[in-house]
């Protein structure tokens, strides 16, 4: 068997179990290999288990000595990761496992993302059921897919079965912070119908590329570009010296992480390259002057072609602007809990095939009115443009428990083992508490997690120290439960 690259780091069974789950293919809406994987090990450690036709697995353990009588406690992750890579990267995230390897103090995965959102939550509590000397009262382990995308499993998981109302999901990404509210949302798309016909002259390619990217959610309120944005306006700029057509457009993969480049191949009538290169560099000086880009670049290129299947310069018009129309970033803020990102949206998909471009957004509030309100412009948008409108993987908010016994127990247990409070917040995210509450009324629960920096993108890193004490916390609240 090929050598473990994380085989040294502590806590041991926590790393193997995540070192293993990394050499699965788990992207979103790929996570049948994974799901039995998971189903393997409880059957090798004699679990009892259920495993639903999305690929959800459900894995039930009794109390050790001394704790069977108490309530039990779920434990609660996703199975399915984000799949993004370098350009050049050899790896098949599809069919391939991933490199990851640590430098001592981080760990990370070689030319792409690694999967710590949420592959850390799997190998927590693998290791935790795979050592029965552990202390725990009986555990109700919800393994969940597609979550990524619009948290399709926890909207479709069977939940009856179970007896537990105490649920620490470990979906967050920064130790010692208590995520108690999250934001609702749902992904939109809008789909305008496009025509081709053969057009000739210079054909130029539009790159906007080097922006920093990053979730979606979390990371919707930094000074980051979005690169679907960004060329909207560089395409608006042009336009407005010479006629365009459009043959090609690609912007963002995910709905969910903020688009880091995008281009375009278009026929430029009666233009020069030079003149379209005065626009991009100066659209280049006031993106690094605006936002927090310094390595975003904006550029041109002769494409050795003249003509193809292209737009008409009406409905090129047409593309260029619904890019510009469409809102994108923080649209409204918390007044109750400072600094709180409270409505937002991210473009993060811009595609055009032969027949069409479509727009995917990623919606999140913690007002559900706002977000139906959010929603509803975005309808509005599309009808106004004459095109279609699609909504899918909406998800409630998870709202604030003034009373909660979880909430005090880890906190109690954190200032014990560490000496400091912790932070008890509400993120501008999704997670899958507000779907599990709807479905186990009275469900007391809490988010934790290790330090992890730059999710969603091919820089993202897991903290190896913070791993260690998150675990170590994850057992002694487990204990005072």
């Amino acid at each position: 068997m090929e050598d473990l690259k994380l085989a040294g780091l502590e806590p041991a069974s926590v790393f193997t179990y995540f070192e293993q789950i990394c050499r699965i293919p788990h992207g979103s809406r790929n996570t049948k290999q994974i799901s039995d994987y998971l189903v393997a090990f409880a059957k090798a450690h004699d679990i009892r288990y259920i495993q639903d036709e999305l690929n959800n697995v459900v894995l039930f353990q009794e109390g050790t000595c001394g704790y069977e009588d108490h309530d039990p406690v779920i434990i609660q992750g996703h199975m399915d990761m984000v799949c993004e890579k370098e350009e050049g990267c050899p790896i098949d995230m599809d069919t391939q496992g991933l490199d990851a390897d640590h430098d001592g103090e981080w760990v990370f995965a070689h030319g792409t993302t690694l999967g710590g959102d949420d592959g850390i939550a799997l190998a927590y509590a693998l290791a935790l059921l795979a050592d029965k000397s552990i202390p725990h009262p009986p555990l109700e382990v919800i393994f969940t897919v597609d979550e990524e995308i619009g948290m399709e499993g926890a909207a479709g998981v069977d939940l009856s079965g179970l007896k537990g109302r105490t649920l620490i999901n470990i979906d967050s990404e920064e130790e010692g912070i208590f995520t108690v509210s999250c934001a609702g949302g749902a992904r939109a798309t809008i789909a305008l119908s496009l025509s081709r016909r053969a057009v000739y002259g210079p054909c130029v390619r539009l790159t906007v590329d080097g922006l920093q990217g990053g979730h979606s959610g979390v990371e919707i309120h930094k000074k980051r570009a979005n690169a679907n944005k960004v060329m909207g306006e560089l395409l608006s700029r042009i336009q407005a010296l010479m006629p365009l057509c459009l043959t090609k457009l690609s912007g963002g993969n995910k709905d969910n992480a903020i688009a880091r480049s995008c281009s375009v191949t278009l026929v430029a009538l009666g233009s020069h390259i030079e003149r379209i290169n005065e626009v991009t560099e100066k659209l280049q000086q006031e993106i690094r002057a605006q936002y927090d880009e310094p390595e975003v670049r904006i550029w041109g290129d002769d494409v050795d072609a003249f003509g193809g299947n292209a737009l008409s310069t009406g409905d090129t018009a047409k593309v260029i602007a619904l890019l510009c129309a469409a809102p994108n970033g923080v649209q409204a803020w918390s007044q109750d809990i400072p600094g709180l990102v409270q409505t937002s949206l991210n473009l993060g998909v811009a595609k055009m095939d032969k027949e069409a471009l479509s727009l995917t957004f990623a919606v999140r509030s913690s007002v559900n009115k706002e977000k139906e309100e959010l929603l509803a412009r975005l309808r509005e948008l599309a009808a106004f443009n004459e095109a279609e409108y699609s909504q899918m993987g909406e998800y409630p908010a998870w709202e604030y428990r003034k009373e909660s016994r979880l909430r005090d127990t880890m906190v109690q247990v954190y200032r014990r083992l560490f000496d400091r409070e912790p932070e008890v917040v509400a993120i501008h995210a999704g997670l899958e508490c507000g779907i599990l509450s709807d479905k186990l009324p009275g469900l007391d629960c809490v988010s934790i997690g290790p330090d992890m920096q730059d999710i969603h993108t091919t820089r993202e890193r897991l903290n190896i120290a913070s791993t260690q004490r998150t675990w170590q916390f994850l057992l002694e609240t487990l204990k005072a439960l």
